[in-house]
């Protein structure tokens, strides 16, 4: 060993070369160089938060409710129609409109082809597995989003993202989500991922996966969510970025960026082959569905086009991000102004100023990133039709300027605090800021927990009377008519405790489920049991209701495609939101039927009358808490606190699976009559 303070030689032989030194990897545009007193902050690596998020994110699949009826029709009901052969048909996915597409809906066949072959008497499994595979995608994509701002851009800003990701209510609700909408989000955040670095001649990564998952976003899921693009657009062809092109070489620099990046758009547009091909096959006739989508929403004229479907006030979404994503909803708002004071009182903020007067300051950069937002907010804004899915391709963005914003505001605030102190050792040391940044994000995070509480045990009830149904009711049922095998080592009083029942026999029953004035929150086909018929009853609504899709289709059509069901052009069917009063069935006919009624406060018409109170019809087979929100406080409605005080302020109904009690004696002693029959045999 040398001793101290002594230089060692070391002496190498002529064909030894010393190892290059590493070049350490260049921080990022908002990234701040290191003070003497500080230190880089802690942010999880890619694999631990990946298994944070997965445990949210599957979590989300197994609980979160279905938050939109859409979700269930035209895409549920397509996929189970895909999967069993039946099942609910819109106007949406009829050959003649054809504006959702078959392509997006068979990319989900595969989980339900794995959970079938596990489970095979169980489709509910097979519901579960979609959701847990999109949970999976999901947290993927949000992992690979936040490290790439915490890499690219900053850690602190990296740190906060994850965090509300990983908490907020408006993630729960829409990474599990079988909707266009979700698949367009994560299609987002895999194109931030490349497009947070600055635009470079040298970085050609960037142009081509950012192009191309936008453009998967806008062709294969919702097209509206390539708007998202622009911003990325601009950049691309106008903003130096990192490249530094004098006056004389402006014009080659931005041909050669525009050349690029219409390769690019080249490239992404090749995607349109496969997803035209299979939408075409499935409708029989030439369907390029984006272009449908647009043509409906934006030039179907007066009597078309979504604000049939309902109207709401401009300030649909403010109020929604609110309780979707709480206090940090005004701060993503913020953004912008927010590095507008920046650049004016903390302008070494965000590093720097650029080696060259031709390359992009850190604010541009910084401002580009944060406009889709604001620009899908303008947009979805001056729309009279809104809807909660709408937003959700910039619900990580939403996250992503929010992020930025308390950055900022705690650099505003650590200047601050130097000018008073005068003390670089003191402004390091205190806890002030680290206690500013937690309260936000502990805020954020107990309120939106708060929130999905709420979601779940005020309206969770449509879920859970399916799994009652299905294991609890129909056993007992085939139970009682000799129809059920129970396995070994089980008995009749362990029906419904989680034993692995056949139920398949239940078809021999030729039950009929029926829906009323709870049609839009009927959860779908997968989640009541194969040989269970499900209908509608007319209630007061009068608009369009789905019809049943051709059934019989066979497995194996012509080139490939398994159910020609999907080319037939129904007749019932418009896109005028006009009743068909053909897809109705009697009432009487219903063996089941799922409704809700508020005892507490009663409203009943000729056309829904309060069946739980016709005794001598129908019977309760069970009742579940279903939130009155009319008669509730307004935040009791969107958030939950523990204790009774807080249960009492809320008013609850019923929302009950009832029985037909003479039309199921009826199909039992039926069933009975044939069992004793083929036991004499």
């Amino acid at each position: 060993m040398s001793a101290p303070y002594v230089q060692g030689v070391r002496l190498r032989r002529q064909n030894e070369t010393a190892t290059p030194k590493q070049p350490e990897k260049e921080p990022g545009f908002a990234q701040v160089k290191p003070g003497r007193f500080a230190k880089r902050a802690w942010a999880p690596s890619f694999s631990l938060a990946i298994r944070f998020l997965l445990l949210m994110r599957v979590a989300s699949a197994m609980y979160s409710n279905i938050e939109d009826c859409d979700e269930v029709f035209n895409f549920w009901e397509p996929l189970h129609f895909f999967h069993k052969g039946y099942g609910f048909q819109t106007w949406e996915v009829s050959p003649q409109f054809a504006i959702r597409s078959w392509a997006y809906i068979v990319l989900h066949a595969m989980p339900v082809k794995v959970a079938s072959f596990l489970f095979p008497t169980e489709k509910r499994a097979a519901f579960f597995a979609v959701r847990i595979t999109l949970a999976f995608i999901s947290a993927l994509c949000e992992a690979k989003f936040y490290r790439s701002v915490l890499e690219n851009l900053n850690d602190r800003i990296g740190r906060y993202l994850f965090f509300i990701l990983l908490f907020s209510a408006g993630m729960w609700n829409a990474s599990s989500a079988f909707l266009p909408s979700s698949f367009a989000m994560y299609t987002t955040m895999l194109a931030f991922s490349y497009a947070i670095a600055p635009a470079s001649l040298r970085n050609n990564k960037r142009t081509l996966f950012g192009t191309l998952l936008f453009a998967t976003g806008g062709i294969v899921g919702w097209p509206f969510a390539l708007a998202l693009a622009v911003p990325f657009v601009v950049e691309e062809l106008f903003l130096a970025g990192v490249d530094q092109p004098t006056s004389q070489s402006r014009s080659s620099w931005f041909q050669k960026r525009l050349q690029r990046l219409v390769t690019a758009g080249c490239v992404a547009a090749l995607l349109f082959i496969p997803i035209i091909a299979i939408d075409t096959l499935a409708y029989g006739r030439l369907s390029i569905v984006p272009w449908n989508i647009i043509r409906y929403n934006l030039f179907g004229g007066s009597e078309r086009g979504p604000d049939l479907y309902g109207t709401s006030p401009w300030h649909f979404y403010f109020l929604n991000l609110n309780l979707n994503f709480n206090v940090v909803t005004p701060l993503a708002l913020f953004s912008l102004p927010a590095v507008g004071i920046t650049y004016v009182y903390d302008r070494n903020r965000l590093g720097v100023a650029p080696p060259s007067s031709n390359q992009s300051s850190s604010f541009t950069l910084l401002a580009t990133r944060l406009m889709p937002f604001y620009l899908w907010l303008g947009i979805l804004t001056a729309q009279a039709h809104k809807e909660e899915r709408f937003m959700y391709p910039a619900y990580p963005l939403l996250a992503f300027n929010a992020a930025t914003t308390i950055y900022l505001i705690r650099g505003w605030m650590e200047v601050a605090f130097l000018s008073v102190t005068k003390s670089p050792y003191r402004t390091s040391k205190t806890p002030l800021f680290r206690l500013f940044t937690s309260s936000i994000l502990i805020s954020m995070s107990l309120l939106s927990l708060s929130r999905i509480i709420a979601l779940y045990i005020n309206y969770h009830a449509p879920l859970s009377l399916t799994h009652t149904f299905e294991y609890t009711e129909i056993p007992l049922l085939l139970n009682s008519t000799g129809l059920l095998h129970l396995p070994p080592g089980s008995s009749p009083s362990d029906l419904g405790k989680g034993y692995q029942i056949d139920i398949t026999p239940v078809e021999e029953l030729g039950l009929r489920v029926c829906v009323a004035k709870e049609w839009y929150r009927f959860p779908g086909h997968f989640l009541i049991p194969t040989g269970v018929r499900v209908d509608f009853v007319k209630s007061e609504f009068e608009g369009m209701l789905p019809r049943h899709f051709e059934e019989g289709g066979e497995m194996g059509g012509r080139f490939g495609w398994p159910r020609m069901g999907t080319r037939v052009m129904p007749k019932d069917l418009n896109d005028l939101n006009r009743e068909d009063k053909s897809h109705y069935v009697p009432i009487e006919s219903c063996d089941y039927l799922f409704d809700l009624d508020f005892p507490q406060h009663p409203v009943s018409s000729a056309l829904e009358p309060r069946f739980i109170n016709d005794k001598n019809t129908w019977e309760p087979v069970e009742c579940l808490p279903f939130l009155d929100a009319r008669h509730s406080p307004l935040l009791t409605r969107v958030l939950w606190m523990p204790g009774e005080t807080w249960r009492n302020m809320q008013v609850f109904g019923d929302y009950c699976l009832l029985r037909n009690t003479a039309s199921v004696a009826a199909k039992l002693e039926v069933a009975k009559t044939g069992q004793k029959q083929m036991s004499g045999i």
